[in-house]
């Protein structure tokens, strides 16, 4: 990994389609960047980063899933006062 470089995680809110929920998760790196969906906890696109740090990065989602849903619900909920 590129340990000078910050990485950055930013999510959505709670996402449906065809009646299934989920929440889009997107990883920065300087230019690389992956992008996953949550709750299959699996990287969809990648660029720049390596195979062992996708793995990582799966790991990590399955580690954080709940609280990554919960931030997400959070979203929807700010979302509901405009």
């Amino acid at each position: 990994m590129k340990r000078d470089e910050e990485m950055k995680m930013t999510h959505s809110g709670i996402l449906a389609k065809d009646g299934r929920r989920y929440v889009s998760v997107r990883f920065e790196r300087g230019g690389d960047v992956a992008e996953a969906v949550l709750p299959g906890c699996k990287v969809i696109r990648n660029s720049g980063f390596s195979e062992e740090e996708v793995q990582g990065l799966e790991s990590y989602l399955m580690q954080e899933n709940d609280n990554i849903f919960a931030r997400a619900k959070k979203l929807n909920n700010i979302r509901n006062w405009f």
